[in-house]
């Protein structure tokens, strides 16, 4: 798992709806409620419009340990700056990012004519994420951000990527066997469920939103970073009017700079 919170600011205007989700059935710090639980949130998630496919992927779901392990045991975090990006190969990602740039050019001008996002932004994102689509998950989507809207933690939180990703699996975009991150993120840039609804952008046309696209991923992060308020031609360091824009793709502070550092490495604008 790689973030904090990803898409700090994602579904906000569900968290209230998550709030009330969360509390018409009783949260959980263990596996023995979850399949209680998960009958109440079955009902809810009908209330809200899911339909039979959605329920049914919902009933199949199981409690995700792994995820529980993994949003309790976040250590990278808690590095420095200097020691983050050395343990994520900052150099690896600037080196290969370079070059995906060079081999692919009018890939990433159409994005920054669409967007006003630079390509090394996109591109730096890209890499700390998934290693360029190279390691996208290995955990049950639906399983793992199911038991983050049981879990006590922050069900408000989580309650709306679960809808989410119920709805998604009403429309074809997700599967009961999907596989993404461990908090539920899917795709290149790993967007929680509730952004792939809201910021997913369908680039090559085939009809949905597919994150494990490259085309539609890096098009939906460009669309998110844009929405969220990116000023075309202005600064993205830390204390620039971007940055704060950053600062609404991870909670975390060592992320934020990272991604700000090896984006100007990637695509100096000098």
């Amino acid at each position: 798992m790689f973030v904090v919170v990803r898409h700090l600011a994602a579904a906000a205007a569900a968290l209230t709806l998550g709030a009330g989700v969360a509390a018409a059935a009783s949260c959980g710090n263990s596996a023995s409620g979850f399949d209680t639980w998960k009958q109440d949130f079955a009902r809810v998630a009908a209330a809200q419009g899911v339909g039979q496919r959605g329920l049914q992927a919902l009933a199949g779901t199981r409690y995700a340990q792994k995820t529980i392990n993994a949003d309790r045991n976040q250590k990278s975090f808690k590095y420095s700056l200097q020691k983050f990006m050395q343990v994520r190969g900052a150099d690896t990602i600037v080196a290969q990012g370079r070059q995906r740039l060079q081999q692919n050019p009018g890939f990433w001008q159409s994005l920054e004519r669409g967007y006003g996002v630079p390509a090394g932004v996109l591109i730096a994102i890209h890499g700390m994420e998934t290693g360029f689509g190279r390691f996208m998950g290995d955990s049950n989507v639906l399983s793992a951000i199911v038991t983050l809207a049981y879990d006590c933690r922050r069900p408000a939180f989580f309650t709306p990527h679960a809808l989410a990703a119920l709805q998604l699996v009403d429309r074809g975009a997700l599967s009961a066997g999907t596989v993404g991150a461990r908090h539920g993120e899917v795709g290149h840039t790993q967007f929680l469920p509730g952004n792939v609804l809201r910021y997913g952008v369908d680039a090559d046309g085939n009809g949905r939103v597919d994150l494990t696209n490259v085309t539609d991923a890096m098009a939906s992060t460009a669309n998110f970073l844009r929405r969220k308020g990116w000023q075309p031609g202005v600064g993205y360091q830390q204390g620039q009017p971007n940055f704060r824009v950053i600062q609404e793709w991870n909670a975390a502070s060592v992320y934020q700079q990272a991604i700000a550092i090896m984006a100007a490495r990637i695509q100096p604008t000098s």
